[in-house]
């Protein structure tokens, strides 16, 4: 079961690099409200979405405040009401890798505009929906950091028992992989045997990587990057297969 994802890995240096923007808390505190809402209970222990967008948000140093306010805005009235929308797009960027963006807005015609100039002024183009979403498979991953589970056997035994799809390995971490309606059932039969979890979320795995050259992964990145920028923009996939020369090169960017 066992195997390297340069995938995976490249996606948490990522996520760490993100952290450093002041963005962040933003983008946090909208999926906190969202969970908080949509489950309709201001408890983690009662809202599984809403413990998970909680336990992201202290992963990255979110304060305690911040995080409060972000899950008594889900219930607010009048100025105070959050009224975030879900929305999803698709399209490519150069060389024809699939991109899979998603957002929470409280304005769906600027984020529509901010999204389509930047696949058009990166070389891509934004689609309609169903374009490239058939590329991608959405499960649950759940992250073990290593020094907390240092035996792949017994890990491999764990991941049997708590009824995991699959795990690999992300360098300093084990990523389980769970289909997406079983992640908290999973990430449960884990932790019951003692397995501390360091986080766990839903996204988006591309089933059939897009190999291009490092000029092209260049241009994607750009993609990636300005999509990223957006204050909506809360998650971007894509189909890139990230090889040790791309992901050395894309550093260096």
């Amino acid at each position: 079961m066992s195997g390297h994802s340069k995938w995976a890995t490249t996606k948490h240096r990522k996520f760490a690099q993100d952290a450093k923007r002041s963005a962040l808390f933003s983008k946090l505190s909208r999926i906190i409200t969202v969970a908080a809402r949509q489950g309709n209970d201001p408890n983690p222990e009662n809202n599984f979405a809403l413990a998970a967008a909680v336990e992201k948000a202290r992963l990255n140093s979110m304060p305690k405040d911040k995080i409060d306010a972000a899950i008594k805005k889900a219930f607010g009235s009048g100025a105070d009401a959050a009224n975030y929308e879900e929305l999803t797009y698709e399209g490519y960027g150069p060389a024809g890798v699939a991109v899979y963006v998603e957002a929470l807005t409280d304005n769906k015609n600027r984020t529509a505009a901010d999204v389509r100039s930047a696949f058009t002024h990166s070389g891509g183009n934004l689609g309609t929906t169903g374009s490239v979403s058939f590329q991608f498979e959405r499960k649950g991953e759940i992250v073990i950091e290593k020094e907390k589970m240092q035996d792949e056997d017994e890990l491999m035994m764990a991941v049997a028992e708590a009824g995991a799809d699959d795990y690999e390995d992300g360098d300093d971490t084990w990523i389980v992989w769970t289909a997406a309606n079983e992640l908290a059932a999973v990430r449960s039969g884990l932790e019951s045997q003692g397995i501390e979890v360091k986080g766990s979320e839903l996204t988006m795995v591309p089933t059939t990587p897009t190999t291009v050259s490092v000029s092209d992964a260049k241009k994607v990145q750009r993609l990636i990057d300005r999509l990223e920028e957006l204050d909506d923009i809360q998650n971007v996939y894509h189909t890139m297969d990230i090889t040790e020369e791309i992901a050395a090169a894309l550093e260096e960017e």
